[in-house]
């Protein structure tokens, strides 16, 4: 179970900062509908993600659950040098498509739209950011190959699965807890969190992709020639 754990840590990370989800959910606190759409919004991608997840690792765990005693298949880990390279390319973009400086990146029209969302709206966007932006779908993707690759159990398995939704959901997760207990404070603070996810998220995001594509290469490299 460890070595699921430890695998897909460095991913669910990486969808736990991304900047979007967390800019989305405080926006949507913000506003007269603020509590419904909010846990409508966090509960999207938290199932989102979950089904995706669970899809990945029974397609890649080939149905075994003996704990993988004859290592990972092949094509998990010519699939994970691919997120390797792929990641390190996405982090080079990144990097090269960030503002100026004294340039604020241009806010996506749902942004603007978010004061008019139903919950059931709030939901869906949820679902499309969950598993259907490129950087989180990517990173979804290869933490759910690395737990189906790795030499846990069926048990084990399963536990690192559940682990890496959890973790992965946090960008959802803590804004809604600290919206719900957090009283008068809560807006201060969010409002923080978003402005400072804003500021940084090239930076943010470019080192995690950079890392884990060095990871991901590492890795397939290894298995591969073992």
């Amino acid at each position: 179970m460890g070595d699921a754990i430890g695998q897909m840590l460095a991913s669910a990370v990486g969808i736990a900062i991304s900047p979007l989800p967390l800019i989305a959910v405080i926006l949507m606190l913000a506003t007269p509908k603020g509590r419904g759409n909010g846990i409508a919004f966090t509960a999207g991608w938290v199932i989102s993600l979950a089904a995706l997840v669970t899809v990945i690792v029974l397609v890649g765990s080939g149905g075994d659950a003996s704990g993988g005693d004859n290592g990972p298949a092949a094509w998990t880990l010519w699939l994970k040098l691919g997120l390797g390279v792929l990641f390190l390319l996405m982090g080079i973009k990144q990097w090269r498509g960030r503002p100026g400086e004294g340039h604020d990146t241009e806010s996506p029209g749902w942004m603007k739209a978010i004061d008019s969302f139903t919950p059931a709206k709030a939901a869906g966007l949820a679902a499309a950011l969950a598993v259907a932006n490129p950087k989180n779908l990517v990173l979804a993707v290869g933490g759910a190959v690395s737990i189906a690759s790795s030499t846990a159990s069926g048990g084990g398995r399963t536990v690192a699965a559940v682990l890496m939704v959890l973790i992965a959901s946090l960008c959802t997760l803590l804004p809604l807890g600290v919206y719900l207990l957090g009283g008068r404070k809560s807006a201060k603070v969010l409002g923080e969190w978003k402005a400072w996810m804003a500021a940084h998220n090239a930076a943010i995001m470019t080192t995690v992709l950079i890392v884990l594509g060095a990871k991901y290469i590492g890795d397939a490299i290894s298995g591969l020639a073992g």
